[in-house]
């Protein structure tokens, strides 16, 4: 079986191999196609994919090339993980929103609206080729913002795009262990968009263990969400919320300590992989062992300025693993071998939440075998949560709209309706701003 990788010169990369690495049933992935734009990255990420396989009998073969039609023929999976205008973009993302005192993070607020803005017309152009070169494989989106870029994916393939994110599964995980209970003997009933979601209870042999923890002050403010959102709030709530809430709930302090910061996080990440992708191009460096240590860096400082700012201190050991390759791995084999499973995944809604129509994809349970993903039935969302998904959810279709019109009166309503931007002036001048800085912009007249 063949699994192409799109952004496969991306850091992230070697963590899927790894899980690829540990596949050893009938129908696994034999051979990896890395595609990237530069040839750079992906030799530095081909070393370090084949020191992971060195000891590992029948790995998977590793190919790479910067020719995405000849990195898609014969495709039976696709894993997209780009990032358009790179971690240099990032960071012109959050700085020119920072300027306008509002949030610039990836994906939520205006950042994630600028980054959506470059991504979706790369996105599509990626659906079309893979329904004209391999009609046949299933995309696996992880390219953010993941909810919009799945959404605009699906418009030319259908349900064979399915959208993962990792933070769910970290979230359901530490909610299971705090309640001394296996997460995969666990149901995790939650509903939203991605990095906007609740998880409203946890079910363990058939029995809701949710109130169970939201009844205990020690036991709920013991993990991640409970030291990041307080103990308080989250009673109030009634649920636990995905941690990208914490910029919604908390967004004037998180403004706050992102201006404070001596980096954002996008130009933290950017000094750190170029050191990284400088280091291994030195053939005597070991390319696994410097993969190892910047990985563990970038997991420990994930989120710092949220959790410095609500005294959460330092992560939790078991939370800096990761965890959405064991997302990619699983959907691929619940597809390739009909090993039926349940997984939180981003899919077209069809009847699952009353408030949005069929085509809007949202992030919930889904039950996966060979013919793809099907969310399951969910209870409505709370009045506080509705708001909130029909508000964000608003804003994506904006995107989806500016995307395909090019107008650029579109790209600032999409920036005004959002609720983390104030001020029409401000959406115009982000704009104004954005399209200085990012030549993938350009369209936007």
């Amino acid at each position: 079986m063949r699994l192409t990788i799109l952004g496969g010169g991306g850091f992230r990369v070697p963590l899927v191999y790894g899980a690829l690495l540990g596949d050893r049933g009938e129908g696994r992935v034999t051979e990896v196609v890395l595609h990237d734009l530069d040839g750079r990255r992906l030799s530095a990420v081909t070393r370090v994919l084949a020191e992971q396989a060195a000891r590992v009998p029948d790995a998977p073969a590793v190919t790479a090339t910067t020719d995405l039609d000849e990195a898609l023929r014969g495709a039976d999976f696709v894993f997209s993980a780009i990032r358009v205008g790179g971690l240099e973009g990032r960071a012109n993302d959050e700085r020119v929103a920072l300027a306008e005192g509002v949030l610039g993070q990836e994906t939520v607020g205006a950042g994630g609206i600028a980054y959506g803005l470059r991504t979706v017309p790369v996105a599509v152009d990626i659906a079309r080729r893979v329904a004209r070169l391999a009609p046949d494989a299933w995309v696996i989106n992880f390219t953010n913002p993941a909810g919009l870029v799945t959404e605009a994916m699906s418009r030319h393939l259908g349900d064979r795009v399915i959208g993962i994110c990792d933070s769910p599964v970290g979230l359901g995980r530490r909610i299971a262990r705090v309640l001394g209970a296996n997460p995969n003997e666990a149901w995790i009933d939650y509903v939203g968009l991605n990095h906007l979601g609740w998880v409203r209870g946890l079910k363990i042999a058939g029995r809701d263990e949710l109130p169970r923890l939201l009844a205990d002050p020690d036991l709920l403010g013991s993990f991640e969400e409970g030291k990041l959102f307080g103990v308080d709030w989250l009673q109030s709530l009634g649920a636990i919320p995905n941690e990208y809430l914490h910029y919604y709930y908390f967004n004037r302090e998180a403004v706050r300590a992102y201006q404070q910061a001596e980096k954002t996080r996008g130009a933290f990440l950017a000094d750190q992989q170029a050191h990284f992708y400088d280091e291994v191009g030195d053939p005597g460096v070991k390319a696994l062992d410097a993969w190892d240590r910047t990985r563990a860096e970038r997991e420990a400082t994930y989120m710092s300025e949220n959790r410095e700012t609500a005294g959460a201190g330092e992560r939790d050991a078991d939370d800096l693993s990761g965890g959405y390759e064991k997302v990619a791995l699983a959907l691929m084999r619940a597809i390739a071998r009909d090993e039926r499973t349940t997984l939180i995944l981003n899919v077209r809604n069809r009847r699952t939440l009353s408030v949005l129509d069929d085509d809007a994809v949202i992030e919930v349970p889904c039950l996966v075998d060979a013919n793809g993903a099907h969310p399951v039935a969910v209870a409505p969302l709370p009045g506080h949560a509705t708001g909130l998904v029909c508000s964000v959810k608003a804003v994506e279709r904006e995107v989806l709209a500016a995307a395909e019109s090019g107008a650029r009166t579109t790209a600032v309503k999409a920036f005004a309706l959002h609720p983390l931007v104030d001020s029409v002036g401000v959406a115009r001048r982000l704009v104004e701003g954005y399209t200085a800085v990012h030549p993938g912009l350009a369209y936007l007249k």
